[in-house]
């Protein structure tokens, strides 16, 4: 039987109905029920599309850290960040896919689960209606949340940080770490048995990734000449600013995906109306994250800053991620805004603190994170405020204490920082030996 026939078919009746806005108020007398065939393709799409989107974020964190570290550190930047999505794909088929949904096979049940049990795919030529998706589709697109995850961490450590303790970090946060930890909502662990909610992960992700890059940036230290004896800080702008703004852009396109899969089927009227609402309500909050920025360094500093406003949208998406499909437009547009406010507050406190973010990766991804988890019980009365506490703190306690230890034993072993005249001299020269922009020699 030509498996197109049902698609053909459900389309058909779908084009029947009312079209356009004149004829939005014609009632619908009964709903379309779609074949297990059908929505087996329209899930397993939603899966394939959503993933790429999500990997499409990783040229958006490259364009991102690449405008915001300095000239002499771009080549460097750029080299981690394909680096460490490359590894991600690696370590989560071979160790962090089952150790993450592991079914039944926990190794401790609702806390660690399947170890070392390679993604098997589905075989060539098959798939199963019933199962709703293809096992690929979904393992690709659960990746691509893995390697979000490195990414954040790539930025907050840039222009000190020694490549190769980086990317064995890298190794334990994607084949370990993340996996466990988002394995205690999202493969049926023991925050997810208590009624703890994050929709796409603002904190399973954004916080997680957070918390590690914090670690790693208590260990490493600030940058050689951040912060002056006298408690002022250097300033140290970025080279591209048109970079980072392409870059944010790119992350903005990508989060409909990182959000709008989430939904996990759009093989209903009612799964596709959601992912629509989802698409709305992401934007909404980016754009509220935005405003409020702008509006926030005009009255703190007279002028607006651009990496602020930058900052302000990713920090806005960060906070709807974990509940994107509840809220009104309007109560998107405020929990963006209230996200896109606390990255402007949380830059200068970590700087009276000396802690060096250099692309603000902590204000926007952790601190973000945290209220976007934190408020969704405002929206959804599924969780409350105390279980949403508590999966914060064991999320974040779990990710910084055992990054902290990777980080302080990379230290103890290999080193985790470059010397102070290879930072001078940037690490473009130093670690990989090349620059980004050859025709514009630093003056030495």
């Amino acid at each position: 039987m030509n498996k197109t026939l049902p698609l053909i078919a459900t389309l058909a009746t779908l084009a029947a109905f009312p079209a356009g806005a004149q004829d939005a108020a014609a009632p619908v007398e009964a709903a379309v029920a779609v074949s297990a065939d059908v929505a087996y393709i329209f899930n397993t799409l939603l899966f394939l599309i959503g993933g790429f989107l999500v990997m499409w974020m990783a040229a958006g964190f490259a364009m991102l850290e690449a405008g915001l570290v300095r000239s002499k550190n771009v080549t460097t930047q750029l080299f981690k960040n394909i680096s460490l999505f490359a590894i991600a794909g690696i370590m989560y088929w071979l160790v962090g896919y089952n150790l993450m949904y592991p079914g039944d096979a926990w190794t401790i049940t609702g806390y660690v689960g399947d170890l070392f049990s390679p993604k098997a795919l589905d075989p060539v030529g098959t798939g199963t209606a019933e199962d709703g998706y293809s096992a690929a589709s979904d393992f690709f697109f659960q990746l691509m949340f893995c390697a979000t995850t490195a990414s954040i961490v790539s930025g907050t450590l840039a222009e000190r940080v020694k490549l190769w303790p980086f990317l064995i970090f890298t190794v334990i946060l994607t084949a370990f770490i993340y996996p466990i930890e988002a394995s205690w909502q999202w493969g049926g662990g023991f925050l997810s048995e208590m009624g703890f909610s994050d929709f796409a992960g603002s904190t399973l992700v954004h916080a997680a990734g957070g918390f590690a890059a914090l670690a790693g940036a208590i260990v490493l230290g600030a940058r050689t000449g951040k912060y002056r004896e006298d408690g002022r800080q250097q300033p140290m702008p970025g080279s591209n600013l048109a970079l980072a703004t392409l870059g944010t852009f790119i992350l903005w396109l990508g989060w409909f995906g990182f959000n709008g899969a989430s939904q996990l089927a759009i093989g209903s009227i009612n799964d596709a109306a959601d992912v629509s609402r989802i698409f709305v309500n992401t934007n909404m909050a980016a754009s509220g994250g935005a405003v409020a920025a702008i509006i926030v360094t005009q009255l703190l500093y007279g002028k607006i800053d651009l990496t602020m406003v930058l900052n302000g949208a990713l920090a806005g998406l960060v906070s709807i991620t974990a509940e994107p499909l509840m809220p009104s437009v309007f109560a998107a547009i405020l929990i963006g805004g209230v996200g896109g406010a606390i990255a402007v507050f949380v830059v200068p406190m970590l700087d009276r603190m000396k802690i060096d973010d250099v692309v603000g990766a902590i204000p926007v991804h952790l601190v973000a994170g945290i209220w976007g988890t934190m408020v969704v019980p405002l929206t959804n009365d599924g969780t409350s405020f105390v279980t949403q506490a508590i999966g914060v703190l064991c999320v974040g306690g779990f990710t910084f204490g055992v990054s902290l230890v990777v980080w302080l034993v990379l230290k103890a072993t290999m080193g985790i920082r470059v010397s102070k005249e290879a930072e001078i001299s940037g690490l473009d020269i130093s670690e990989m030996g090349m620059e980004a922009y050859p025709d514009f020699v630093q003056a030495k």
